[in-house]
């Protein structure tokens, strides 16, 4: 690598570029200089790993031009502290260097980086997702599709042509919610929307730090959705609220499950171990989640599957790593904690 080049932010300094750093692992949350200087020198672990990897996406674009913004999807692996594996970032720097030297913008046919180990497509959730969230940090005019978006969520046209809409517009929607019209048009019709509407909805809304009366009024729902044993509606509004401003109110909704009947079921874990990993952070919530875990007798990997997903998430690790030495826990617990190191 260059020698006066020796991280991913001094490469796109380099170049001359504006750029903006953002994780899409986990959600796609904004990632400042500061923190993602850190995160490259290792002084830091990254703070929302997925599967031992940082997925990263970096939104660069010319100083002197107006066209639309490049963009690389990154999946950079990390080492057992969670922290950026240096050498793969090196690695990936180099390739750039190699294939486009510091002439980031202007001359890419979307080509050279192809054959790139450390470039990644997300899915097409991610995708709709990112590019509303751009397009809304940009100060770029949505897609066409946002519209008729907006009149489907009205409700003022019913809710059955929900074939109609597009997962872009849905994305754009939801990350438009600070609009006061579709913030109430949502409160007001989220519970009539169909499940087709609602799950690619929940996608979008894990990435958006929702309102307080937005979460009041999925909780509300949520209890609803627990009472009549609905885990797919269940799911959906534990996705939505992921992100939300009120995380009182999702912590009370996450001990409410855990004290329900379905504090064992298979897709009900799986959603709060990936999306509603911030409430685990509490050691009495964790240790009451992990024995659910321990009691599901049906997938004999999956409690080393989930340790191993929670231990390594930075604000999650010490009180997972503290409840293998507590003492109070019940015989499915300690079983599934032996297991771990047999």
């Amino acid at each position: 690598m260059d020698s006066n080049i020796s991280t991913l932010a001094d490469l796109l300094d380099a170049a001359g570029t504006q750029w903006r750093a953002y994780d899409i692992g986990r959600r796609i949350t904004k990632i400042n200089k500061e923190t993602f200087s850190k995160i490259e020198n290792a002084q830091i672990p990254y703070p929302t790993p997925l599967q031992k990897h940082a997925l990263i996406a970096i939104l660069f674009w010319d100083k002197k031009e107006t066209e639309e913004p490049y963009i690389w999807f990154l999946k950079l692996p990390l080492d057992e502290e969670s922290k950026l594996v240096q050498a793969s970032r090196d690695h990936f720097a180099s390739m750039v260097l190699e294939a486009l030297g510091t002439q980031l913008t202007g001359q890419q046919d979307g080509q050279q980086l192809n054959n790139n180990p450390y470039v990644f497509t997300p899915n097409a959730n991610k995708r709709a997702a990112f590019n509303a969230l751009m397009k809304v940090e940009t100060n770029k005019p949505a897609s066409i599709y946002y519209e008729p978006a907006q009149l489907y969520f009205s409700g003022k046209l019913g809710f059955t042509d929900w074939e109609s809409l597009s997962l872009q517009g849905i994305a754009d929607f939801a990350f438009r919610l600070d609009k006061t019209e579709n913030l109430t048009s949502l409160i007001n019709t989220f519970a009539d929307l169909p499940v087709e509407v609602c799950s690619p909805l929940a996608s979008m809304l894990e990435n958006v730090e929702i309102s307080t009366a937005l979460t009041e009024k999925l909780v509300e729902l949520a209890h609803i959705a627990i009472e009549n044993k609905d885990v797919p509606a269940l799911v959906n509004y534990l996705r939505c609220l992921s992100h939300t401003k009120a995380q009182a109110l999702l912590n009370g909704l996450i001990d409410t499950i855990l004290n329900s009947e379905l504090a064992t079921n298979l897709d009900i874990i799986l959603t709060i171990t990936g999306r509603t990993w911030q409430c685990l952070s509490e050691p009495k919530r964790l240790h009451l989640f992990m024995d659910a875990v321990a009691h599901i007798a049906d997938y004999p990997e999956l409690f080393s599957g989930i340790f191993a997903d929670l231990v390594a998430i930075p604000t999650v690790r010490p009180q997972l790593l503290a409840l293998l030495r507590v003492e109070n826990r019940s015989d499915a617990l300690a079983h599934a904690i032996g297991k771990l190191f047999s």
